[in-house]
């Protein structure tokens, strides 16, 4: 990591985060990360790696045991959910996080914009068209893209400095994928920076500026995407790269 001046550098600021669960063994030990916005970051590691958790605790739904955590150079360590909601922090979580029995246009209009300018419904879903014919239906009878555009499209309705994307596009067939790959990467020029856990370096790459490779708790370096090494980034995941595409949705 190169030595940062100071909490007022980024965006995001993560230092020396340690996030244990139940008293066990650290989930999350010693991270130090930092966000320059605007730009999408990736966060990429095998499964159990910690991305979920760094995003949660970034999120306020975990609680870290150690460290600290600052939003535009404000210390927001420790905050709930929903106070790190109104500071412009927004966690798209994966898909199934979604309230079956609602449908698309009870999801938009049930979210409250908790900062600055609104994203209206309608700005969403010119993001992401297919939801448009899909407004009366439940979450339950969407695709696995659409209901993860649902997802994406109701974490932009609270217009976030900062959309925290936990596994945007795993298992999703390739056209809803290259839909939300589209978003994510606007997103900074509408002034929103983007963190996206991601499992490996070939989807990253597609996203991303940026990638930040974690192992086992632990922030072991990051690499500017256009040169990354795949080779490199197997190594320090123990990941296979490739684009993360489902051949099809389940």
């Amino acid at each position: 990591m190169p030595r940062l001046d100071g909490p007022t550098s980024s965006v995001l600021l993560v230092r020396d985060l340690t996030v244990s669960y139940a008293g066990g063994a650290p989930a999350l030990h010693g991270v130090t990360l930092h966000l320059p916005s605007p730009a999408v970051h990736a966060v990429i590691g095998s499964p159990g790696a910690g991305k979920t958790t760094l995003l949660r605790t970034i999120a306020g739904h975990l609680q870290p045991t150690a460290g600290a955590i600052y939003l535009d150079g404000r210390p927001v360590t420790g905050w709930p959910s929903d106070a790190a909601a109104r500071a412009g922090v927004a966690l798209a979580p994966q898909r199934h996080r979604l309230t079956q029995s609602l449908t698309v246009a009870e999801h938009l209009a049930s979210i409250r914009p908790q900062r600055g300018r609104a994203w209206t419904v309608e700005d969403v879903l010119e993001l992401f068209p297919p939801l448009t014919a899909r407004m009366s239906h439940r979450a339950a009878q969407l695709s696995n893209g659409e209901q993860q555009m649902l997802t994406t499209a109701c974490a932009l309705r609270t217009a976030p400095r900062l959309l925290l994307a936990d596994e945007p596009i795993e298992g999703l067939a390739p056209t809803a994928a290259d839909q939300i790959i589209t978003v994510l990467r606007d997103l900074p020029a509408r002034g929103v920076t983007v963190l996206a856990a991601l499992p490996h370096a070939g989807v990253a790459a597609k996203i991303a500026d940026t990638l930040h490779v974690l192992a086992a708790g632990q922030l072991l370096g990051y690499t500017r995407a256009a040169t990354a090494s795949h080779a490199l980034c197997r190594r320090l995941t123990l990941t296979e790269p490739g684009d993360g595409y489902a051949e099809r949705e389940q």
